[in-house]
């Protein structure tokens, strides 16, 4: 299949995924719902970038809150504990080794039964997150770990089966629309045919040296009289896709090899392995088509799986059409756009900032602490405190994104104490300032201050926290709201950009409000800026919102 950089992928043809005939011979036509009413989209970047347009809500939302829960956060352990369990040496294998049992004997798929999320409150957590100032919620579908979280039809390793007996996503779907919530989903699985490949390996030292973990003997025959009774492992593990030779006989020997396979993080479908890529097709659809959702996250450089991501964005984009009457109210989230692709779909940029006002909107991803519960950061009390978020968010809608807030779950399905603090916090100030956040559009800069975000993924663990001498600008409805990041200290705010004869705000300044009160604030214009004497009711505030009105300035 040749993509429109003009690559070809090595085992594929150039016609679409739903056109060859090795689907149709799979039944992969006469699903249920397969057909769109719409041919607006093609599955190809071009048809994407020519005729998407972000949707007005998710401009308008500015802010979503995540449920990034899986049996991952089981353990309390944080990320990636289903790979990492398998790797000697590294601390998530000892904890595994010590509390369940050795993974020659006891694999992911038994804590994935683990999982019972008995304490899981749906509509309590999201009355919280809509308090906190949630306009979207998105649920994880599945992760690395290649368990659905879903009634899956197409794959039995679903929460419906193993673990919390469950429609995870169908429950959050429902409360989160009876709330008038967006609702979207996250799809990780795309990356489980070799993120999972340790669950082949061995240990190179000790007691078990050379003995294969679990996934490398387990057949569905061997589930007989056990809770996972018609199950195959090998569904799960997703089969020898990469695995470890033998021989080796060090830890530091094994971690030399897995160094050598990072180039298998890619968006590529398994060459020899076509059924894996077949199975994440119809799994992803079924989601898409069963839970209808606003919004679809997928944990990819560009779109999963060569031509399979493109066939299940345009099917999704058309059926989305059909649902709601020709319009589109889609969105789908990517990650590592090059600029020509990035009008085709939103692109998230995980854990990082954008250093302007991005042409096209946009989203960061974050996290209050792991993506996957670690018990250890709320022991030392270690989460993004509520400042941080709210500066962040601040910065990023001020600059023409979305903030997408994962808050981590316990196993349990519960939240703990300093989480639900940090989110009593945001909602706090939200419930003042929301006006000048949501609905809004970004002004004629971004803002001004002496600090300086670096753009791009990750970019958050380098950059420095801002401070009242930081300020973001946004506008609706011919007003501009004015927000400084921190309390300046004399109580004065001093603003740049809205000096007299300033280019970016001619003519004149009538008024000046403090959001949540309606009073008009003392201020005085001279060419070295706007000066606004603040209230001494919000001393020591989070971030300070102003409204400012003038002819001219919007």
């Amino acid at each position: 299949m040749r993509d429109d950089n003009g690559s070809w992928s090595a085992g594929w043809t150039r016609r679409s995924f739903l056109q060859t005939s090795a689907w149709a011979a799979a039944g992969a036509l006469s699903l249920p719902h397969a057909r769109a009413a719409s041919a607006a989209f093609t599955p190809a970047w071009s048809s994407l970038v020519d005729n998407y347009r972000v949707p007005d809500w998710f401009r308008d939302a500015k802010f979503g809150i995540w449920a990034h829960w899986s049996a991952q956060c089981v353990p309390e352990m944080g990320d990636w504990y289903a790979r990492r369990m398998y790797i000697q040496g590294n601390w998530q294998y000892d904890h595994h080794v010590k509390t369940y049992g050795h993974p020659t004997k006891v694999g992911f798929m038994e804590v994935q039964n683990r999982w019972k999320a008995e304490n899981w409150d749906p509509d309590a957590l999201l009355d919280l997150y809509v308090k906190a100032g949630a306009k979207y919620f998105v649920a994880l579908a599945n992760h690395h770990d290649n368990q659905d979280a879903f009634n899956s039809k197409y794959h039995g390793w679903n929460t419906m089966r193993v673990g919390p007996r469950k429609d995870i996503v169908g429950i959050w779907a429902k409360a989160a629309r009876a709330r008038g919530l967006r609702f979207g989903v996250s799809n990780h699985g795309a990356h489980a045919w070799h993120w999972y490949q340790p669950a082949y390996g061995y240990d190179p030292e000790g007691p078990h040296a050379g003995q294969r973990y679990d996934a490398f003997h387990l057949s569905k025959a061997d589930g007989r009289g056990t809770w996972w009774e018609g199950l195959d492992p090998q569904e799960l593990y997703t089969g020898r896709n990469i695995v470890m030779p033998d021989g080796f006989k060090t830890i530091r020997s094994v971690e030399a090899w897995q160094e050598s396979q990072t180039a298998h993080w890619d968006e590529k479908p398994p060459l020899h392995n076509p059924a894996f890529t077949r199975q994440w097709f119809l799994r992803c659809r079924d989601l898409i088509d069963s839970y209808r959702p606003d919004l679809v996250y997928f944990d990819n450089h560009g779109l999963p799986l060569g031509q399979a991501g493109l066939d299940m964005t345009a099917h999704y984009y058309n059926a989305n059409m059909t649902w709601n009457g020709g319009k589109l109210e889609a969105v789908v989230n990517a990650k590592a756009l090059p600029a020509e692709w990035r009008a085709g779909v939103v692109e998230d940029v995980e854990r990082g900032f954008r250093e302007g006002i991005e042409p096209l909107p946009w989203q960061t991803d974050t996290c209050l602490g792991d993506w996957h519960y670690a018990r250890s950061i709320f022991d030392n009390h270690q989460y993004k405190p509520a400042s941080t978020v709210i500066h962040r968010l601040c910065d990023i809608v001020s600059k023409n994104g979305n903030l997408l807030l994962s808050v981590p779950m316990r196993g349990d399905g519960s939240i703990d104490a300093d989480e639900r603090e940090i989110l009593e916090d945001i909602a706090a100030w939200i419930a003042r300032n929301g006006e000048a956040i949501y609905g809004t559009r970004p002004w004629r800069t971004f803002g001004e201050g002496p600090t300086r975000v670096a753009g791009g993924m990750f970019s958050e663990q380098t950059s420095q926290p801002f401070t009242a001498q930081d300020i973001r600008f946004t506008s609706k409805n011919g007003a501009l709201y004015v927000i400084a990041l921190g309390w300046p200290a004399d109580g004065v705010l001093r603003i740049a950009a809205l000096a007299e004869d300033s280019a970016l705000a001619p003519g004149t300044i009538e008024r000046v409000e403090a959001l949540g009160a309606t009073d008009s604030l003392p201020f005085t214009r001279s060419r070295k800026g706007l000066e606004v004497r603040l209230p001494e009711g919000l001393t020591g505030a989070i971030a300070v919102a102003l409204k400012v009105r003038g002819p001219g300035l919007v």
